[in-house]
């Protein structure tokens, strides 16, 4: 039985129809992701889905008593004085609840210690209720919220902050915490990736791929789309239409049925004008009743809808100016803002026409900092920054901080580009800004109509050497789609910084990576930089491994040294051994296994396949964890 289903649900804001005819259902187990323009309906259908809106017309079926958790794009928690620990581990009430119980079946063990019959059957109550309390995750509760925490990108002095001193962020951080650790049945997310930087996205990914429940998802983000959904529901004029596997699968099976379609709609069309023609020619004479039959056969026809033609934008970046070979140049370069507390020291970095550079890293690190540093609109710490020849440089700022919040859309554009009035407007139709829309200041706009105003501005510029900081920000999936298409053909040089691991992928020659305060340099795309990482991480876990058990063989040196000194072992010798020799068989398993797994991240980390790379990873991690375990297994029976 399906978890919810929809039955010709319809949504309507006075005269404007959201939602027509919507007919889905969700399995257990299942991982939607849900697509479509900004403004589409998308969170709409969501709030209804969580029963938070009611819909115009039709019904919606839920499982009796199924727990849904939902996460707006938008969270303010409203919880008094309460930390943000107190806020998270309300997802564990009932065991809070259980752990009381517990608490006062012991104190009413304490006082019955001289009544045999009623400890006993006290003793009865308490094993049943503990044994309740540990299968429900009773004592491991506090470690998988310091888990998820830290996933979602919260550091320890953190848990004691009360919310009221939260950001609206890091308050809708806290919110998918608790849904997470609540475990509904069905979760809806509403743009979970926008608080996310670039490890709590890769963190959330995994969580989700391991979700016990079913999931739908809103998300701009491809990458997750890619890697987290097994079915797709594009929201388009009201109607969703459902697709098999994930983002990609569906861009190939959208592209298929929209051909489909039309090759349908263009033979139906003929079809039609053949009859129209037969009427006709027909209709006066002697077979008029055959033309009434197939005039009234037509009348009945279910007609197919011609493909729309899709409104996007319509971008191109140009430069007429040719740069040198050497566009950007560093030396001895430290960044930040104070001299005693540097964000980070860079390797000497050089940028050539026709690199595309991705920068990555955490929020806060220092990214944004690091371009305006570049820019020349703070000074380094220390070290140099050298543009080259003939570098015009364009930037796009994060949150679109460059623009005029006062002025107009048509007013910012003339700003930068003398131009007649009707020349703007057209060119602002080209970013479907049209009628009294030109008219609008910047500061009423959407963040998707701001993010089209600064492309607008970068377009007019004319540079060589284009500086993005989030340049997909707010912007839906086909706006991404075609700003990555028209960065591809751009003729001069970009760095960019983004989250957006799809947008990198496609467009990055070289990352430069922000990690633990340094700056690496990783030639390739994002696919290169995961290979490149997790054979680093291998090969760091390789060395504790080794480390490890050099430890561990030290220590048993000791052991036996002691042993010899005083005597015999406290356990049978024989089965003693047998023990130890089991776990060393186990240890020698493990390592090999271990080694295995390393050559295969290393054979696939050339063919740069994400999800082999990511599978090999997580196996890898699990085998480290056996040997660990292994060892300290080893060094108990050692010390016996």
């Amino acid at each position: 039985m399906s978890l919810l289903q929809t039955f010709a649900v319809s949504k309507h804001f006075g005269a404007q129809d959201v939602l027509t005819d919507i007919n889905i259902q969700i399995a257990r187990g299942e991982r939607i992701g849900l697509v479509g323009a900004n403004g589409s309906g998308k969170s709409t259908l969501l709030r209804i889905l969580a029963g938070i809106e009611e819909p115009s017309g039709g019904q919606v079926q839920r499982a009796r008593g199924l727990r849904i958790g939902y996460l707006p794009q938008e969270v303010t928690l409203h919880s008094g004085d309460a930390s943000l620990w107190e806020c998270v581990a309300a997802a564990f009430a009932t065991l809070h609840r259980q752990a009381e119980a517990l608490r006062c079946l012991e104190e009413a063990l304490a006082a019955v210690h001289h009544d045999e019959a009623t400890r006993a059957q006290l003793l009865a109550q308490y094993g049943d209720a503990q044994a309740a309390f540990e299968a429900a995750g009773g004592y491991t509760w506090e470690h998988r919220t310091r888990r998820v925490l830290k996933g979602l990108g919260f550091d320890e002095p953190d848990y004691t902050r009360p919310l009221a001193q939260l950001s609206g962020g890091e308050q809708t951080r806290a919110y998918l915490a608790r849904l997470l650790l609540e475990e509904p049945e069905l979760l809806l997310l509403d743009e979970p990736t926008n608080h996310l930087d670039l490890s709590a996205i890769e963190w959330l990914e995994e969580h989700l791929l391991n979700w016990p429940g079913a999931l739908v998802i809103v998300a701009h983000d491809r990458y997750l789309l890619d890697r987290v959904t097994t079915r797709i529901w594009a929201l388009e004029e009201g109607r969703v239409h459902s697709y098999r596997g994930n983002y990609s699968a569906y861009v190939t099976q959208r592209a298929e049925r929209r051909l489909r379609q039309q090759r349908l709609f263009e033979q139906q069309q003929a079809y039609i004008a053949r009859q129209e023609d037969f009427i006709r020619r027909t209709f006066a004479n002697q077979r008029a009743r055959s033309a009434q039959d197939r005039r009234k056969r037509l009348e009945r026809l279910e007609r197919v809808e011609q493909v729309r033609e899709e409104r996007h934008i319509r971008l191109r970046l140009t430069t007429d100016l040719r740069s040198g070979d050497l566009v950007l140049a560093t030396h001895d370069l430290v960044v930040g803002y104070r001299a005693d507390e540097p964000l980070f020291a860079c390797p000497d970095l050089t940028i050539y026409r026709g690199d595309r550079v991705a920068l990555i890293g955490p929020n806060g690190a220092g990214k944004t900092t690091f371009l305006r540093t570049i820019l020349q609109e703070i000074p380094p710490l220390r070290g140099q920054v050298r543009i080259g020849a003939s570098v015009k440089v364009g930037y796009l700022a994060q949150a679109h901080a460059g623009l005029d919040m006062h002025r107009s859309v048509l007013d910012e554009v003339l700003a930068i580009k003398d131009m007649t009035l009707q020349e703007a407007r057209t060119f602002l139709g080209r970013f479907l800004f049209s009628g009294d829309d030109v008219y609008k200041p910047i500061g009423v706009l959407s963040g998707g109509e701001r993010a089209r105003v600064a492309l607008i501005r970068l377009v007019l510029q004319g540079a060589n050497f284009l500086v993005l900081d989030e340049p997909t920000g707010h912007l839906d999936i086909p706006s991404q789609e075609l700003l990555q298409s028209v960065l591809a053909d751009f003729e001069g040089t970009i760095l960019l910084v983004s989250h957006d691991r799809f947008f990198v992928d496609a467009l990055a020659t070289c990352i430069w990576a922000l990690e633990d305060g340094q700056l690496k340099v990783v030639p390739g795309n994002y696919t290169a930089y995961l290979a490149t990482r997790q054979q680093n991480r291998v090969s760091q876990a390789a060395k504790e491994v080794g480390d490890r058990r050099r430890t561990l063989q030290e220590a048993v040196q000791d052991t036996r040294r002691a042993e010899a000194t005083q005597g015999t072992p406290r356990l049978n010798p024989y089965r003693r051994q047998r023990a130890l020799e089991e776990v060393q068989e186990a240890i020698r398993q493990t390592e090999e296994r271990l080694a295995d797994l390393a050559r295969a991240l290393e054979e696939a980390s050339g063919t740069q396949a994400v999800e082999r790379i990511a599978a090999l990873g997580r196996e890898y991690q699990a085998a480290e964890e056996e040997l660990a375990r292994l060892f300290d297994r080893w060094a108990e029976l050692e010390a016996l």
